[in-house]
């Protein structure tokens, strides 16, 4: 428990970090590369608290993991989510900050036009995201992680 307890702690700190690069940073040097570096600390933070859920619950014998981690978050969805009180709109929030990173990490360029990132695909289909959006999905990833917390906090045995 204690060994989870400190990854939820880790992680803390780097919302902390990514909330000054959204509130404080970007706004004085109004960077591409910050929004874009933010959108990947917010999936990373939100993918380690689900892998902590996952983990847990495997742990305690509630679930079986897989290889794969589509089955596996198929899995979070149907059996974990609800446990940790994350609703269907926050999974969906889930699925599209995954969506925007998976899409930045296949895109061949981005470019921010009118205070938005625009990701064009190999064939030219575009996604945008744009201050506000992170702002959510940092919102989003507080809540995740202190509703984790809570759940691990009151089955713990300390």
């Amino acid at each position: 428990m204690k060994k989870f307890l400190e990854n939820l702690q880790e992680s803390e700190k780097e919302l902390k970090i990514v909330g000054h690069m959204l509130y404080v940073t970007f706004p004085l040097v109004r960077e591409r590369n910050i929004l874009i570096k933010s959108l990947l600390k917010i999936k990373k933070i939100i993918m380690d608290c689900l892998n902590l859920i996952l983990q847990y619950e495997y742990i305690n014998g509630k679930l079986v993991l897989s290889n794969d981690s589509v089955k596996n978050f198929l899995l979070f969805k149907e059996k974990c989510s609800e446990k940790y009180s994350i609703t269907q709109e926050e999974v969906k929030e889930i699925e599209l900050l995954f969506d925007l990173a998976k899409s930045h990490r296949k895109s061949p360029m981005e470019f921010i036009k009118d205070g938005k990132v625009i990701i064009l695909s190999d064939n030219m289909l575009k996604k945008t995201f744009n201050l506000e959006d992170l702002k959510r999905f940092l919102g989003l990833a507080k809540k995740i992680m202190e509703r984790t917390k809570e759940e691990f906090m009151r089955n713990s045995p300390f």
